[in-house]
């Protein structure tokens, strides 16, 4: 798993999705944009994908692609409509684009290297750093984490976040 970060203007959603899908075809690989304000961590997109795999090869995933199937476990939604609020939106974003060739091949990287390169210079208009850049109160809002259950992990918001995460697998 590959992650480019930076900042990109989204003039028409769509539009943005089919450059990503058509980078993504190109390279045989997947790719899906989040919003690094929601992002908590690099474990929190490694766990989504380890178990969006995990239910793919278990035929118990929800989405029929990949890249939306790691978008439900990041959001720990199993409503693709509740999870697109982690994706980007119109107008100025601040991304992480998580680029992964899947479990099945890119020895050696070299097809997720080449996407995430082709993200870089083709899709994003600044890259710079922005995980770890996350909005803390839009994350506990999202996650629905109160302040007693933070307390309760010493204010490590990120494994509250993980833990979302893995629950979705819980909650068939």
């Amino acid at each position: 798993m590959r992650l480019v970060e930076g900042t990109v203007r989204v003039d028409d959603v769509d539009d943005f999705v089919a450059g990503l899908d058509a980078v993504a075809v190109e390279t045989g690989t997947t790719i899906q944009a989040f919003d690094a304000r929601y992002v908590v961590s690099r474990r929190h997109l490694e766990r989504a994908v380890e178990l969006a795999d995990r239910a793919i090869d278990r035929d118990e995933n929800v989405a029929r692609d990949r890249a939306v199937e790691i978008l439900l476990y990041a959001a720990g939604r199993r409503q693709i409509t509740d999870a697109l609020e982690l994706g980007v939106s119109t107008g100025p974003n601040r991304v992480v684009v998580l680029v992964d060739a899947g479990v099945d091949g890119d020895v050696g990287g070299s097809a997720a290297a080449d996407a995430a390169a082709a993200v870089r210079s083709d899709v994003l208009d600044t890259a710079e750093p922005t995980l770890g850049d996350y909005d803390a109160e839009r994350v506990r809002a999202y996650f629905d984490v109160d302040d007693a259950e933070l307390d309760v992990v010493h204010g490590d918001l990120e494994a509250l976040v993980c833990e979302r995460v893995a629950l979705l697998v819980v909650e068939r």
